[in-house]
């Protein structure tokens, strides 16, 4: 069970959910392919030298070498999934609920009623894959910027939707 289904106060329904876009492990993925090229290439030079230097044997130590860099490569790919999914973002019938982190966590609740504005910040690479920094400002608050959500334009319009239908009903 998420954290926005376990923080639903009585009478909310889940509206709208999302997440961060893949684009937040794209630096951990380059860096752990990266480290896992040099996990087989590493050996594999090695033992290319060695032939040509009449037929030396690897060193243990470098296969040792290569499997800490594979699963550093692993490790590092594992990290970036936990973070994107570790972030929940929703809007619900009466709020707009933002948690990011497992053992650190951080958690902004709006109540659709307090929220002032909601801007989107998409560049132009973030408009063709669909992400962007959404910013939520409630009243009498600061701005909260979200980075790389998935589909940004969505996120605001089902937050418009919601504030449109509690304000006919009041």
């Amino acid at each position: 069970m998420s954290y926005v289904e376990k923080h639903l106060i009585p009478g909310e329904s889940v509206q709208y959910e999302t997440k961060l876009h893949w684009i937040v492990m794209l630096g951990h993925a380059a860096i752990g392919v990266l480290l896992a090229v040099l996990a087989i290439t590493i050996p594999i030079a090695w033992a290319s030298l060695g032939a040509k230097a009449k037929g030396h044997a690897v060193p243990a130590a470098v296969y040792w070498l290569g499997l800490v860099l594979l699963l550093a490569g692993g490790a590092l790919f594992f990290a970036g999934m936990l973070k994107r999914n570790a972030t929940e973002m929703a809007v619900t019938s009466k709020r707009v609920i933002v948690k990011t982190g497992i053992a650190e966590r951080r958690t902004l609740e709006i109540l659709l009623s307090r929220i002032e504005s909601i801007a989107v910040d998409e560049p132009a690479l973030g408009r063709l894959m669909g992400y962007g920094t959404v910013i939520v400002k409630g009243t009498g608050g600061t701005p909260e910027a979200f980075e790389k959500i998935y589909h940004p334009m969505e996120f605001r319009e089902q937050v418009q939707r919601q504030i449109a239908g509690e304000r006919e009903i009041v």
